[in-house]
Formats: structure tokens, C-alpha cells, sequence
């Protein structure tokens, strides 16, 4: 929520809102959305005043936001919190691309919840400070300032053993580069850094050899299929399509029957323009896991870019079967039956998305077209 909107709850609930720490201090709340950290990678400053008023002696109480809700009996709103949520949803909200957080789960960075049919779900606090502090590290906050930070806040908050290993796994990607056709990559973030000091080619590195070998098309097919997933998943992280593309074919030569990479191959394919190719490999990827419900509404959506509304219905509704609850499917559907002029239909699904997720502009969204429906309805 806006401060404005907590500093209605308060005075709701009997309190006084007060921008500033002061004597009257009774409570400071801390939102959820990432650590408590200045951009300079500093504790936040009411937090550190609210830690010397304590030691004064003065009574005041460091809440988390769910632990606020839930002492004003407000269950409801602990609970959104508390949600779990898909790379897609989490991109909305937070505006990260959704490659960046996949790219996060497979450096470790983030650990999903739960899995349904091959789609992780994540907690909103582990993603939103794995954003803060590689918000932090990008602007040039050294590690050693920011560990020190957050082994500070440790003694108000409790449990920052995980984002400190997220640090740690964060401070090593950032003192890590690869070698691509395109020159130098830093992997946590995707972006090109000024190669100042090329490998000598009579001793060329591993990743220098991969962009020989891409460039070249010389690739030793004796490399596992595994490897060459890994490079795939690199370059596209670094938007080399064109070379991850070719990772991700190698790889199939290698194990032609891993839905994975098929999947992943039709991302690469779909974001440097080949639309076609990207609906066959999608395809590929539910013939090997027909459970597989990324891969089902990816599917749909490319199926409804090109107007093909019916097949594209066909695909969201398979999503739908495996998962009932899976609030983007909903969303993508009621979209597409709209187009074909089943508007109750594409209401009951609207419903359904805002009964799982009621935040963002896919939900705003959502309301705005069902208001439509019923205003239709009632003239």
C-alpha cells in the first residue's frame, strides 16, 4: 500500500500518522518491499532513530507490514502479502522483466515456493529484496557496506540469513564476466560491459571458445545437451538471440525430447521475431510434457498475436484444466473471448482473475471491462 493509504488505517484504527520520528513515537511500521536500506545502502534513517530511542529507554514497537495488519485485524491484507506469485505477476508489480527473475531462480538467487506443473511460485519478500539489493550493488554501494547494513538491521528485524546470501550470490555475479560473439556479459544483470582486455586466441578461455565455436560453427557436439542449455539460457539472458538460438538447437540434438529446452528455444525464437518458429517449438514442448502449463499459455498468447482466437481459446483452456487457479490464464482467456463477442463468458473469467490477484493493471483493467459487460447488460 502508499503511505497515504497506511496513514488511513492508522487514524481508521485510533492512531496518529506521523512522517517523522519523534518523543511520541509508539510504533514504526517497515513495508515489504525490500529491506529497509537507503540508496546508499545504509540502514533507513527512522529505523535507526527508533533503535536510539529504544536504547533511551523509550517503548517502541518495529513491526513488519503483515504483522501491522494483522494487530489491527485487518487478515485480509496480511494475507495478499503473505501470497505467493509467478514470474509474470511479480513482473507487473515490480516492473523487473520477466527474464531477469527467471534468470534469479537459476543462479539461486530465488527459490521458488512451490511448483505447479513445471510454474514456480515465489514469495513477494524474497524477490523484492533480491531487487533491492541488486538495485544497490548496481549503483556502486560496495558489499561490505551493505552486509554490515543488514547484519545491523538483524538485531531489529531477525532473519536476514537469506538476503544475505542473496548478497553474497549477487556480489559474485557482479565480479563475474562471460564471453559471448558479442563481447563481454555480466550475468546477474544482462548488460554489456567495455571489454577492455580480450583473452589472447593462444589461450582462449572457455566462454571465448563458445563464441569461437558460435561463430564459426564449429561446435563440438560432444559437449552435453546440459551445456549447451546452460550457454542458451545465458545468451538470451544477455539478448544474443540469435546465438541462443543456436545453443538451445544444439542441445536438442543432443536430448530431443526435453520439453525445457523446447520451451525456452520458443521464447528465444518468439523474442527476436520468428513467430512461427516460436508456436512450433511451444507446441514441441507440450508434445514431450503435455502437462506443461507455461509452455500451454505462452502458446495461447502467440496463437492470439496472430488472430488465431479459436486455437488460441483452445490453449487457455487446457492451462485452465490443469490449473484452475492460475490467475494469468484466466486473465489471457477472458481477453480472447472478448474478441470473439462472448462477453458474458470473458466476464466469469475476468472474476475469476480478480478473485486471485487484485493489484495492478491487469486488474484495473479487469474491472474496467466488467463494469463494460454489466453496463451493456443493463441498457
Amino acid at each position: 500500500m502508499t503511505h497515504r493509504q497506511a496513514s488511513d488505517l492508522a487514524e481508521e484504527h485510533g492512531g496518529t500518522a506521523a512522517h517523522h520520528v519523534s518523543g511520541l513515537t509508539t510504533m514504526l511500521v517497515i513495508g515489504e518491499e525490500g529491506w529497509p536500506l537507503e540508496i546508499d545502502g545504509q540502514p533507513s534513517r527512522k529505523l535507526v532513530q527508533v533503535q536510539l530511542l529504544e536504547e533511551q529507554g523509550q517503548p517502541i514497537r518495529i513491526l513488519s507490514e503483515s504483522e501491522w495488519l494483522q494487530l489491527i485485524g485487518l487478515n485480509q491484507g496480511r494475507h495478499q502479502i503473505q501470497r505467493n506469485y509467478t514470474p509474470a505477476m511479480l513482473s507487473r508489480l515490480l516492473n523487473v522483466p520477466v527474464n531477469r527473475i527467471r534468470s534469479w531462480e537459476r543462479h539461486g538467487l530465488i527459490r521458488p515456493v512451490r511448483r505447479v506443473y513445471r510454474l514456480p511460485y515465489f514469495s513477494f519478500q524474497e524477490v523484492t529484496s533480491a531487487r533491492k539489493l541488486s538495485e544497490l550493488l548496481d549503483r556502486g554501494v560496495p558489499y561490505a557496506e551493505i552486509k554490515a547494513s543488514l547484519e545491523s538491521l538483524g538485531t531489529a528485524l531477525g532473519n536476514t540469513g537469506r538476503p544475505l546470501a542473496q548478497l553474497d550470490l549477487l556480489a559474485c555475479d557482479a565480479t563475474l564476466a562471460v564471453r559471448d560473439t558479442r563481447g563481454l556479459l555480466q550475468p546477474s544483470t544482462g548488460q554489456r560491459l567495455l571489454d577492455f582486455e580480450p583473452p589472447e586466441p593462444e589461450d582462449p578461455s572457455r566462454e571465448s571458445v563458445i563464441a569461437m565455436e558460435l561463430e564459426s560453427g564449429s561446435e563440438s557436439l560432444l559437449r552435453s545437451a546440459a551445456s549447451w542449455f546452460e550457454d542458451g539460457c545465458r545468451l538470451a539472458e544477455g539478448d544474443a538471440l540469435p546465438e541462443a538460438v543456436h545453443a538451445f538447437r544444439l542441445s536438442l540434438m543432443e536430448c530431443a525430447g526435453d520439453a525445457e529446452v523446447h520451451f525456452h528455444l520458443a521464447d528465444a525464437l518468439y523474442r527476436h521475431g520468428n513467430v512461427a518458429g516460436a508456436i512450433e517449438r511451444y507446441y514441441a514442448a507440450v508434445e514431450q510434457d503435455r502437462d506443461y502449463l507455461e509452455a500451454w499459455t505462452q502458446l495461447g498468447c502467440v496463437l492470439s498475436e496472430i488472430d488465431d482466437a479459436d486455437t488460441a481459446t483452445d490453449a487457455f483452456r487446457i492451462a485452465l484444466e490443469l490449473h484452475p487457479g492460475y490467475a494469468d490464464a484466466h486473465w489471457h482467456l477472458a481477453s480472447v473471448l472478448d474478441q470473439l463477442g462472448d462477453r458474458q463468458g470473458a466476464a466469469e473469467h475476468w472474476q475469476q482473475y480478480l478473485a486471485l490477484e487484485d493489484q495492478g493493471a491487469w486488474a484495473d483493467d479487469a474491472r474496467l471491462r466488467l463494469a463494460a459487460v454489466r453496463g451493456t447488460q443493463i441498457d
